[in-house]
C-alpha cells in the first residue's frame, strides 16, 4: 500500500527545515486547498481503488500513462470564454489554461489489468494487487 502513496523528498539540509516551517506555519493550510488533484486511494483487499478529483476537465483531457514502475495521471485544458455585441466585437474574453502531473509508483501493483473510469468530474482507477504464487507442494514417492 505503501507503495502508492506520493512522497517527498527532503536532504535533511537547512534549506529544506525552513521550507518545512514555512509550509506548516504560514503557507500550509492555503497549500492544501488548492491541491491540483486531490487523491484518494482505498485498500480493497486484492486491489487498490485510486480517485482523484478533476473538476472541469473533459475526459478527453486527461492522460493515464505508465512508464516502467510509475503511473502517471496528466491533464490538460485550454477553455476560451467569449462575448460579442451585436456588431461582432468583444466586450469580454477570457482565456484559462489549466493543467497538472501526478505520479504513482507501481511496484506491487499488476499493470497490465489496471482499468480506468471518469464520472462527474471523479477520475476512479482499478490498480490489482500483483498475485502471489505460492510454491506447490509436491510429495515425492519412497520406493
Amino acid at each position: 500500500m505503501f507503495d502508492l502513496i506520493p512522497f517527498e523528498r527532503r536532504t535533511g539540509s537547512l534549506f529544506d527545515t525552513i521550507d518545512h516551517m514555512m509550509d506548516e506555519n504560514f503557507f500550509g493550510d492555503m497549500s492544501r486547498q488548492f491541491a491540483p488533484c486531490r487523491t484518494d486511494i482505498i485498500d480493497e483487499g486484492d486491489k487498490y481503488l485510486l480517485k482523484a478529483d478533476l473538476p472541469g476537465f473533459n475526459k478527453d483531457d486527461i492522460k493515464i500513462g505508465i512508464k516502467g514502475d510509475e503511473l502517471n495521471i496528466t491533464a490538460e485544458r485550454k477553455e476560451e470564454n467569449s462575448d460579442k455585441d451585436n456588431k461582432g466585437n468583444y466586450i469580454r474574453r477570457e482565456r484559462r489554461y489549466d493543467s497538472f502531473c501526478r505520479s504513482f509508483s507501481l511496484d506491487s501493483i499488476d499493470a497490465g489489468k489496471i482499468s480506468a473510469s471518469y464520472t462527474n468530474g471523479v477520475l476512479s482507477l482499478e490498480l490489482p494487487k500483483i498475485q502471489e504464487t505460492k510454491p506447490e507442494v509436491q510429495t515425492v514417492e519412497i520406493k
